[in-house]
């Protein structure tokens, strides 16, 4: 009897997925140098991902043959091959070259930035940017990541998908970023749907104070991205009529990137 329980134990499938030890391991070192402003020691390297510096000066040695990672000032950075190999995300459906293109005119005409960005579960992965001539205070970098419900790309991007869908991945109280950000999903719903209604999202304070976002959805790639674009103003130089000019003007180049693609 012992032995028919054992054996059946062992032949149960699994229900978490395998993960390849090594390919964990290269991520989390990877995901620590990403969020680092500056080059990492091995020792916080080591303190960081949990592993032993023995595994840890082997995963470097072979990433940094690579161009994965570069040794910089006793430490170290993610590599050039990796923003190579990263930079094919945006070639590969000519979704870089149309937004330049479109955002370089509204730059032009308005002197404020513009932003790209693609959803990722529940959150927004910017993946470009065209920079005015004056500074704004963003935390747009290239590759940053923020929770798709605080920031107007999000609920552009969110806005696109059904109530249903949006019941089964958001949570009930989302997180804040400041003291203006949506934390109750049913509230949240409830922009959306304004979004779909009006074909722009915006949102005032949500992400950093004094600054006001407006985004509009471009559409879904043929490779499958779900694409919105956006710009920002500091709340200091807004006023009703500048903010309906740039929400039109946000709206039309999406629309004119949508059906580029």
């Amino acid at each position: 009897m012992p032995k028919a329980t054992t054996a059946a134990t062992v032949d149960a499938p699994s229900s978490a997925p395998y993960e390849v030890p090594a390919l964990k391991r290269i991520d989390d070192i990877l995901k620590a140098l990403a969020g680092a402003p500056t080059p990492i020691r091995t020792s916080k390297l080591a303190e960081l991902t949990g592993l032993s510096r023995s595994t840890l000066y082997l995963l470097l040695d072979s990433m940094e043959r690579r161009h994965w990672v570069e040794k910089r000032d006793g430490g170290y950075i993610v590599g050039v091959a990796l923003f190579e190999l990263g930079s094919a995300y945006v070639r590969h459906d000519r979704l870089q070259a149309l937004f330049r293109h479109e955002a370089a005119k509204f730059v032009a005409a308005h002197n404020e930035v513009v932003q790209l960005a693609v959803l990722d579960g529940i959150e927004v992965v910017y993946i470009a940017r065209e920079d005015a001539a004056r500074p704004v205070r963003l935390v747009s970098d290239l590759g940053a990541r923020l929770p798709a419900h605080c920031c107007a790309l999000g609920k552009a991007l969110l806005a696109s998908l059904p109530d249903d869908e949006l019941r089964n991945i958001l949570p009930q109280r989302l997180d804040s970023l400041t003291a203006h950000t949506i934390t109750r999903r049913a509230d949240l719903l409830d922009a959306l749907a304004e979004v779909r209604a009006t074909g722009i999202a915006r949102e005032r304070e949500e992400v950093t104070e004094g600054l006001a976002c407006f985004a509009a959805f471009v559409g879904v790639t043929a490779l499958g991205k779900r694409v919105a674009l956006s710009t920002s103003v500091p709340l200091g130089r807004l006023d009703e009529r500048l903010e309906k000019r740039i929400a039109v003007r946000i709206v039309d180049m999406a629309n004119r990137i949508g059906k580029a693609l």
